[in-house]
């Protein structure tokens, strides 16, 4: 039986690269630099990705399911291992953001296929079966606010709940996925799981910065997002007096202002991790010669701590009652993603510290200030994540990129790590 090192040395960066090549074609986007594709769940590019995906675990001898919301698995049991231990599993999604970049979500499900062909080489001596795995709709470009397959895999979300869901033309969830083929039976159950890791891009430069070979990251930042109505009245811009108006939108700019001040203040407290966006304004009716009677936002509010996410979003609140008095508005309000931030647990995090150990490769303790599957992922089982280098920082754009020696370094972290994990 190999070592650990040994079974890290047989990462194939060539076999990555095709694999990850390759995937890039499925919804291929023209672009004057980079590469960009656009893969939304449902699509004619998703049911490619998706069947080559299954081509390539049953290439590698994986026992493959897709279940009722179209989460793929695929399973390795090693010889001499009991089928019915729970595994240790990995992966990551195949969807992207429109106009994205090739290595979101894709490098984490293609780092866990190598791994496990790279166990499976070396006859790596472990106790537990190892599963590879790729969520539906992680980016939610189509049908949700994110990280849906995830979401019902922990139990966040029932099966009859996400296949409800529809895109903005009324098609649901299930009838896209029945269209590509991919509506599977059963529930994909991270529960069962006795291990999570999931490799990623960092979609920013703090690993380039510091020249490290790859990240571990200690916790995700949880998110909450707030839609909000303002509703003032609309009317002749020419004929209507400045004293005569209820401007939704100049209302809805205080708004905006105020969760910049609000989460200024708050950074001060809690530090820089904090983040308030309002990235989202749908103005009505929009026309130059009228005063807006009605704004919608988006606000997002991020942090590793939640008590600071839930200071901002009381300020958003105490804004729009004070928008109500002295502007004359009425206002609505509602969070319908509020995912609290996620501690990686430290027997994960250990392993992928004794496998960066093994690779001998710099490494850095980071955060994730973005969303990722793994989040939902901890609240059902002990889970870890890596970041690979991304340069410049670029990504849900065509300019990520990374460089593929360095895809395969951190892959080889990933093996050592899943088997530090299955043999324990």
């Amino acid at each position: 039986m190999s070592t650990t090192r040994a079974v890290h040395q047989c990462v194939s960066e060539e076999r990555l690269r095709e694999d990850i090549t390759t995937n890039a074609e499925f919804g291929a986007i023209p672009t004057d630099e980079g590469h960009g594709r656009t893969v939304l769940t449902g699509t004619d590019a998703n049911r490619q990705a998706r069947e080559y995906l299954l081509d390539r675990l049953d290439d590698a001898g994986l026992d493959v399911r897709v279940d009722a919301v179209g989460n793929i698995a695929g399973r390795w049991v090693p010889e001499g291992v009991d089928p019915t231990a729970q595994p240790v599993a990995c992966g990551s999604h195949l969807d992207s953001v429109p106009e994205g970049g090739i290595f979101d979500g894709v490098l984490g499900v293609y780092s866990g296929l190598e791994a496990v062909r790279s166990l499976r080489e070396m006859d790596a001596d472990l106790d537990r079966p190892v599963e590879v795995v790729c969520f539906t709709e992680e980016e939610g470009g189509r049908f949700s606010n994110g990280v849906l397959g995830s979401s019902v895999a922990s139990g966040k979300r029932t099966v009859e709940e996400a296949l409800a869901l529809e895109d903005d033309d009324g098609v649901t969830l299930e009838a896209a996925l029945s269209d590509i083929g991919f509506r599977g039976t059963g529930h994909l159950d991270a529960n069962a799981w006795d291990s999570w890791l999931e490799l990623h891009v960092e979609q920013g430069e703090r690993l380039q910065d510091a020249g490290a070979a790859v990240g571990i990251v200690s916790a995700i930042t949880g998110t909450i997002r707030c839609a909000v109505g303002i509703e003032g009245e609309a009317n002749h811009s020419g004929s209507t007096a400045m004293a005569d108006r209820t401007d939704a939108l100049a209302a809805a700019s205080e708004l905006v202002l105020e969760v910049e001040a609000a989460t200024a203040d708050v950074v001060t407290e809690y530090g820089d991790t904090v983040v308030g966006t309002v990235g989202k304004l749908d103005v009505t009716p929009n026309a130059i010669n009228v005063v807006p009677g009605r704004v919608e936002l988006g606000v997002d509010v991020r942090d590793v701590e939640y008590a600071s996410m839930e200071r901002i979003v009381g300020r958003v609140r105490d804004c729009l009652s004070t928008l109500e008095a002295e502007r004359g508005v009425e206002t609505t309000f509602a969070r319908p993603y509020d995912i609290p931030p996620s501690e990686m647990s430290e027997r994960c995090t250990a392993a992928l510290e004794r496998a960066v150990s093994t690779v001998d490769v710099p490494s850095l303790s980071l955060y994730s200030g973005a969303g990722h599957d793994t989040m939902h992922v901890a609240s059902a089982t002990e889970t870890g994540m890596l970041f690979a280098p991304s340069h410049g920082g670029f990504s849900h754009s065509p300019r990520e990129w990374t460089d593929w020696s360095s895809c395969a370094t951190a892959t080889r972290v990933l093996t050592a790590g899943l088997a530090n994990l299955a043999r324990e």
